[in-house]
C-alpha cells in the first residue's frame, strides 16, 4: 500500500496507515490522511480524491487563507469543519536567514500547542468519536499545523516515537515541489528563508520531548484540553487499528 498519494495540485497527501502500535496492531490504511491544502486540487483530481471515499475533512487554516485560496470541494456525503489551531500568524519565506529551523519550527509549535486548545480538542473529539467514512486533515503545506496533529494522534494511537518523528519528516519528500510552486507565483515575493518547507526530524523530536515535560505525557496534555484521555485514545484505537498478520505488515 503506498503511503503517498499522487495529485496534480497537492503534493503532501499521505495515509497515516501501517504504523505499528504499541500492541502490535497497525493503523489501518485508506482511513486517517494528512495533507496540504485541498484547494489545490485540480479538476483532474477529483475523481482520485472522492474514490478514497473520505467523509470528513478538517481544514486547520486561518479563515483569511481559506477566504483567499477556497476550500476543499464540497460533495455529498462530505462533512466539512475549520479549525484554525494556529493564532499567531507567521510567513516563514521572509525570516532571516540565520534561523535555525529545527528549533524555530518547536517554538512555533509549542504556541500552536498552547493557543490551539480548542480546536485542538475539538479536532480529537471530531476524529475519536463523530467522523463517519475515512478522514483527512490539513493546513497549507501539511507540516507545521497537520504535523502536529498527526503527532498527536499517532502517539494517542501507541505509535512508536521514531515512527511520529519519521512521518513529520516525510514532508520533506515535497519541500522542492513547494519552493517551486512559490516561485513559480508571480505574486509572492523572493524566499528569503532557507528553512522553508523543510521538516527536521529534530523539530519532532523536541516537541514531543517539551510536551512531556510540561504535561508529563501526551496524554496528560490531552487531559488539559478538557477530554477523558483514555476514552479518546480507546476510541482512536478501536476504529483506526486492525490485527494484521507478520507478512502484510509494511512499516
Amino acid at each position: 500500500m503506498d503511503r503517498h498519494l499522487d495529485f496534480a495540485g497537492v503534493h503532501n497527501f499521505r495515509d497515516l496507515g501501517g504504523y505499528r502500535a504499541e500492541d502490535g496492531r497497525t493503523v489501518r490504511w485508506r482511513q486517517l490522511f494528512r495533507a496540504d491544502a485541498l484547494s489545490s486540487l485540480r479538476p483532474a483530481d477529483g475523481q482520485r480524491f472522492r474514490a478514497l471515499g473520505i467523509g470528513t475533512v478538517i481544514d486547520l487554516r486561518y479563515p483569511y487563507e481559506i477566504a483567499a485560496n477556497g476550500r476543499v470541494p464540497q460533495y455529498d456525503g462530505l462533512t466539512y469543519h475549520n479549525l484554525s489551531v494556529e493564532h499567531r500568524p507567521y510567513e516563514q519565506a521572509a525570516l532571516d536567514p540565520a534561523i535555525e529551523p529545527a528549533r524555530y519550527f518547536a517554538d512555533r509549535y509549542a504556541e500552536l500547542l498552547a493557543d490551539g486548545t480548542a480546536e485542538l480538542r475539538r479536532a480529537l473529539e471530531v476524529i475519536a468519536f463523530e467522523a463517519e467514512g475515512p478522514v483527512v486533515f490539513h493546513c497549507r503545506t501539511g507540516k507545521d499545523r497537520t504535523g502536529v496533529l498527526a503527532a498527536l494522534l499517532l502517539v494517542l494511537l501507541g505509535v512508536a516515537e521514531e515512527d511520529v518523528v519519521a512521518d513529520y519528516a516525510l514532508t520533506g519528500l515535497a519541500t522542492e515541489r513547494f519552493i517551486a510552486d512559490w516561485n513559480a507565483d508571480p505574486r509572492k515575493p523572493p524566499l528569503r528563508w532557507p528553512g522553508y518547507g523543510q521538516a527536521p526530524e529534530e523539530t519532532m523530536r523536541l516537541v514531543l520531548a517539551e510536551l512531556v515535560a510540561a504535561h508529563g505525557s501526551v496524554a496528560g496534555y490531552v487531559r488539559g484540553l478538557g477530554l477523558d484521555d483514555v476514552a479518546v485514545a480507546t476510541a482512536l484505537r478501536d476504529r483506526f487499528l486492525e490485527s494484521v498478520p507478520a507478512d502484510r505488515r509494511r512499516d
